[in-house]
């Protein structure tokens, strides 16, 4: 089974996508970018969108959706796009497993469609990539071309965070650019939403370089402790913490799409890392397979050994209704209320 990169997705971009990709890894921001790259290069004509960009959320999937998504002809186009946003193949039933599978096979039917499924971080068992993959990622890459998405390197981080700033009109060095993922943590969502504002700040005060000195009043520094502990609070029904965390979180200006991203990648990663216990895998196992710090494996390995997995589980869906609900509407820090009091 050959598994596709990031950067091979985008040279078929530039030659054209066809059937069907199977989204996964561990760097949400480049596969919603890259969802985004599809969309546009599939729909040139934008006033036909609404006929051949085809969305289903999570919540609102289901094979039958599925099948009604990829029936219909494109309008004024050789081909339409079909993306299905944050279902958790792990999470499924076997029954829903076979369901997918059997719509998956329309694809060669319809292949006037570019079909996309998007799996967050965590939501499925990747096996020991590249030689030894899960039996249910190889299932369906039988009916798509995997595209995993693999957190990137730190060098090639700060290039890209160079990048974002010289698109925003400003300039910062290389060990600028390194000092505020030091600072900030190395989520691209995280750091994205920084450099926009770091660079509206620059120039706000007539200047057109950002330094260490920027980052360090304006931005944010890394939350990954604190959503760590503020998830665990919510899966341990520790209200009072849990709001205690938020409201901190709140005083630090941290944006809710962001809380919420960090929060549900950690719960993702306690239902990866809860499965590899289940399966009698050591620290150092799991380590090797998730490719994360064994320290920080260690203390997910404490936070999820006295949680139910139903529970965990329950708290993904939560998650993305409260997603859902943050996009539809600007409820802001109500949404992450809800959530909390909802487990």
């Amino acid at each position: 089974m050959e598994i596709m990169k990031e950067d091979g997705f985008r040279k078929q971009l530039k030659s054209g996508l066809s059937g069907g990709y199977l989204f996964f890894g561990e760097e949400d921001y480049l596969k919603a970018f890259s969802l985004k790259s599809a969309r546009d290069a599939v729909c040139e004509d934008k006033s036909f969108e609404i006929f051949n960009d085809m969305k289903i959320d999570a919540l609102d999937y289901s094979a039958p959706a599925l099948l009604d998504a990829l029936m219909p002809f494109p309008m004024m186009s050789e081909k339409k796009i079909v993306t299905v946003n944050g279902i958790c193949p792990d999470s499924m039933k076997p029954s829903e497993i076979d369901d997918l599978c059997d719509a998956l096979t329309a694809l060669s039917e319809y292949d006037y469609n570019v079909l996309i499924i998007s799996v967050p971080a965590g939501g499925i068992d990747e096996g020991n990539l590249p030689k030894r993959p899960s039996a249910l990622l190889t299932r369906l890459s039988k009916y798509l071309t995997p595209v995993r998405f693999e957190p990137i390197s730190p060098a090639r981080l700060v290039s890209w965070v160079g990048k974002h700033f010289a698109h925003n009109g400003v300039e910062a060095t290389p060990e600028v650019c390194s000092f505020m993922i030091d600072y900030c943590g190395a989520s691209m969502f995280t750091l994205a939403a920084e450099t926009d504002k770091l660079a509206y700040y620059v120039l706000g005060n007539g200047r057109k370089n950002v330094t260490v000195d920027d980052v360090k009043n304006v931005s944010i520094a890394e939350i990954s402790s604190d959503t760590f502990a503020l998830a665990n609070a919510i899966l341990d029904a520790r209200y009072d913490a849990a709001l205690d965390a938020l409201s901190v979180m709140k005083f630090r200006r941290v944006e809710p799409v962001i809380i919420l991203s960090e929060v549900s990648k950690v719960i993702c990663d306690l239902v990866s890392i809860k499965a590899m216990m289940e399966d009698g895998k050591s620290s150092f196992e799991i380590a090797s397979a998730l490719k994360m710090n064994e320290y920080k494996v260690k203390k997910y390995m404490s936070g999820a050994a006295g949680k139910p997995m139903k529970k965990l589980k329950r708290a993904i869906e939560l998650c993305a209704e409260a997603d859902i609900a943050l996009k539809l509407s600007p409820q802001g820090y109500t949404a992450i209320e809800k959530l909390i009091c909802s487990l």
